[in-house]
């Protein structure tokens, strides 16, 4: 690598540009001053791009200067310190300086006078140290660009490109700005130093230090600083925007960095010579970057001049410090005139990224002058350093064309404002730039928010498709191992009057499962289908379907093979009776676990089903047992009392049913006919069992086992009805019946003559009739409060009500 202590590198025009007023003679005479301490300090989370640094201290705690106080948040981001020592004040939403006045989360230091160091960990010898740990190094003292956006340092150089080009950027072409034109000069060997430690990490081919001719003492102050150091010092003529990173390369090497990339991507690194100096103090002296160079200029001031302003020093008191006369400010810019921003708030702080305050006159920066519609002349189009067509984006961006200006290349626009500078008709033009930036931005991120929206649904969709199938493949494994199970326990050596029989039920019995398990899937695809519609759930909604038609096949034609049931007179055994009472209780889980879920209806009926199947095998395997066992001592009426009974106890339990889920009046009527006619059936032929076998003894002592259930459960709805605190009407009607109850226990307690007369067997005692009038009544009033409470209709609350009035005449007639 040579060296060159002259200008002997050849540079190229850059394209575009301009020449506004330098204005840099009105704070470049003076060195660089120290500012006395503020009383209080405003840092800042967020000074750099990327997200805002985390908080590492609590409120009322003590620090001292160059002490961590919030921690870089991720990749992309920049640590703070605390630029002197004191106290923590607060930690909450402070002015920042922003071109949209916002407030954001900083940390208040109240400064104590002392300005006491914490201790510092310079590094006597970076080249013997690794160079990720310099990184670290670097990143942990929350160095961020000095020049520009504020791009966390340790980020960029970390890069994954190989970089053969180092370039240093000094030119500093905003008008009015010397920050960088005083730091050369003074700290030219700080300068040199970061400059080395950069090579050192990533080894550049060549190095460049670009400045613009218009500061000849800088440049003589690096040259004298660089020496024999293979670093290039290259002059080159004055013109804006050359200070751009992109505008900048293009000047040193005849380069442009290509449309959408960075100039890594092309082997190149730039660094302003702010960076460096700050970068030389954290390897060398251990300091974390709480200062920087910041120029106070413009003929608002009565002594311009450039100062090292701490991290977090409130505006004001750097506007008091150079003399501001408030009678002369018209405007109060933070950055250059080109670039800078109006600032609103004078308590908003000193940040790593801000170079220049500039207080300007009327004179100085007049207000624009009104906008006026465009003439189409082009001059913005000659000077834009990046060749674009500014007239026709700002043409779209007026109509919200997002399409057509990310098409014309919008964020290559670095807002250097030249455009803006020669336009005839005084339109502002960065101005519409900056807002289309935003809203496309904005747009791209609500599209990716969607796009993340639609693939997590689609993936959870995918998880509940794969989960139902998972399910599905279990319940068919269990049903096949049952089925072997069935199988095995079958291959026992049938006789020859049931083997045929046995098989084929179980196979019958097999396939009807199978049907109604595919009937279930069925509708629960088609419940989803439904709700989402994907194609995916139309596919398995079909397969589902053929799958159920070709089970429900299956099972006709197994059925209508199905032999006829012979009559048989052998008993079932322990363990086909165990098997049903199984199924039974089975089914009635299954059913009650639906309900309790709510399941939908087309899920509880095949449920419904298989349990009103398992009941009629029980009870055909119960009744069989009983008539075999019996077979002597019983007659066929045994069977068929037995029946009764179980059809009375289906009646009730329909009815109940149909009262808890509030059926219709209609439904209710019709169950209860039902159970009054199995009631009827159950006492005729209770009735006429008694009157064919007479039992004298055991039907005394059924007759006093009944009469004491009796009194046991009357005695039980009395005490639940007081206390759910019921009608008195209601309590005393119970509190009749108990009385009846008791009495009737009486007289089935006292000693009765066990061999009874033919009159006394044959025909039963004469019902009372007090008790009954007084049961009819109990019963009348139980039935209209049911109707009130049910708001029954007007007339059936008329009937019930006449019903009432008839049985409290009787028993006032048969009352003594």
């Amino acid at each position: 690598m040579s060296v060159a202590s002259s200008n002997s590198m050849k540079t190229y025009p850059l394209t575009g540009g301009i020449y506004p007023p330098e204005r840099k003679t009105l704070s470049n005479h003076t060195p660089i001053q120290p500012v006395p301490l503020a009383k209080h300090y405003i840092i800042p989370l967020q000074q750099s791009l990327g997200a805002p640094a985390k908080p590492c201290v609590t409120v009322g705690q003590k620090v001292l200067k160059g002490q961590l106080l919030a921690t870089p948040n991720g990749l992309v981001s920049a640590a703070a310190h605390a630029p002197t020592s004191g106290t923590i004040q607060a930690i909450e939403a402070r002015p920042y300086p922003h071109p949209s006045g916002e407030d954001s989360l900083a940390i208040v230091l109240d400064a104590d006078g002392h300005d006491q160091w914490a201790e510092l960990q310079p590094i006597t010898n970076y080249q013997l140290l690794d160079k990720a740990e310099l990184l670290e190094r670097i990143r942990w003292a929350g160095i961020s660009g000095l020049g520009g956006a504020g791009f966390p340092t340790a980020v960029k150089v970390a890069s994954n490109q190989p970089i053969h080009t180092l370039i240093i950027n000094g030119a500093e072409c905003e008008p009015y700005i010397t920050a960088d034109d005083r730091l050369m000069r003074e700290r030219a060997d700080l300068l040199v130093q970061g400059i080395e430690i950069l090579a050192h990490l990533i080894e550049p081919q060549q190095i460049l230090l670009g400045i613009e001719d218009n500061k000849p003492e800088a440049i003589a102050a690096v040259r004298a600083a660089v020496a024999e150091r293979p670093i290039q010092v290259v002059s080159f003529p004055t013109k804006y925007p050359s200070g751009g990173e992109k505008q900048l390369i293009q000047i040193l090497l005849g380069q442009e960095v290509p449309h959408g990339q960075l100039p890594a991507d092309i082997g190149v690194l730039c660094q302003n010579v702010g960076t460096a100096v700050a970068i030389a103090e954290a390897i060398n002296q251990g300091k974390p970057l709480i200062s920087r160079i910041t120029t106070l200029t413009g003929d608002a001031f009565y002594s311009p001049t450039n100062v090292e302003a701490l991290i977090g020093t409130p505006i004001e008191h750097l506007l008091n410090f150079a003399g501001l006369n408030q009678q002369r400010l018209h405007r109060l810019i933070m950055g250059g005139p080109m670039m800078g921003f109006t600032l609103l708030n004078t308590q908003a702080p000193v940040i790593k990224t801000t170079n220049c305050l500039l207080a300007a006159t009327a004179d100085e920066l007049p207000a624009p002058a009104p906008a006026m519609p465009c003439i189409r002349c082009g001059d913005c189009a000659q000077v834009c350093p990046v060749s674009l067509l500014p007239q026709q984006l700002h043409f779209y961006a007026l109509g919200n064309d997002h399409e057509q200006l990310q098409a014309h290349d919008l964020f290559d626009c670095i807002e250097c404002g030249a455009c803006a500078y020669v336009c005839p008709s005084s339109i502002p033009l960065v101005q519409y730039y900056r807002a289309a930036k935003a809203e496309i931005r904005d747009a791209e991120r609500k599209l990716q928010k969607a796009e993340h929206a639609r693939i997590r649904f689609e993936q959870r969709q995918e998880r509940l498709r794969l989960e139902e199938e998972r399910k599905e493949a279990e319940r068919q494994a269990r049903a096949e191992r049952a089925a072997q199970a069935r199988a095995a326990s079958s291959k026992v050596a049938p006789t020859a009057s049931q083997a045929p029989s046995t098989d084929h039920d179980e196979q019958l019995k097999r396939l009807k499962i199978e049907a109604s398990m595919a009937r279930v899937a069925l509708t629960k695809a088609q419940k989803q289908l439904a709700e989402h519609g994907t194609e995916a759930l139309q596919a398995q909604v079909q397969q589902l379907e053929q799958v159920a038609s070709a089970a429900q096949a299956a099972y006709q034609q197994a059925a209508a093979k199905q032999p006829s049931a012979a009559p048989s007179s052998q008993s079932p055994s322990d363990a086909e009776l165990k098997k049903a009472k199984i199924d039974v209780a089975m089914a009635k889980a299954n059913l009650r676990k639906a309900e309790r879920n709510q399941a939908p209806a087309e899920e509880l009926v095949p449920l419904q089903q298989l349990l009103d199947q398992a009941e009629q095998a029980l009870a055909a395997l119960t009744s069989t047992s009983a008539t075999t066992a019996k077979a002597s001592i019983t007659s066929q009426d045994d069977a068929t009392l037995k029946k009764a009974k179980i059809d009375l106890a289906m009646a009730k339990a329909n009815l109940r049913k149909a009262e808890r889920a509030n059926a219709d009046q209609v439904t209710l009527d019709s169950l209860s006919q039902t159970l009054i006619a199995a009631e009827q059936q159950v006492k005729a032929l209770t009735t006429t069992e008694a009157t064919s076998q007479p039992k004298a003894t055991n039907a005394t002592t059924d007759a006093l086992k009944k009469a004491k259930i009796e009194v046991a459960m009357t005695k039980a709805n009395l005490r639940k009805a007081e206390r759910a605190e019921a009608d008195p009407a209601e309590i005393a009607g119970l509190q009749t019946l108990l009385n009846t109850a008791e009495a009737e226990l009486k007289r089935h307690s006292a000693p009765v003559n066990t061999t009874p007369s033919a009159d006394t067997a044959s025909k039963p005692p004469a019902p009372d009739p007090l008790k009954q009038a007084k049961i009819a009544l109990a019963m009348a009033k139980a039935n209209l409060r049911k109707a009130e409470r049910n708001q029954a209709d007007a007339e059936t609350l008329t009937q019930l009500q006449t019903e009432l009035t008839q049985a409290e005449r009787r028993l006032t007639e048969l009352t003594p």
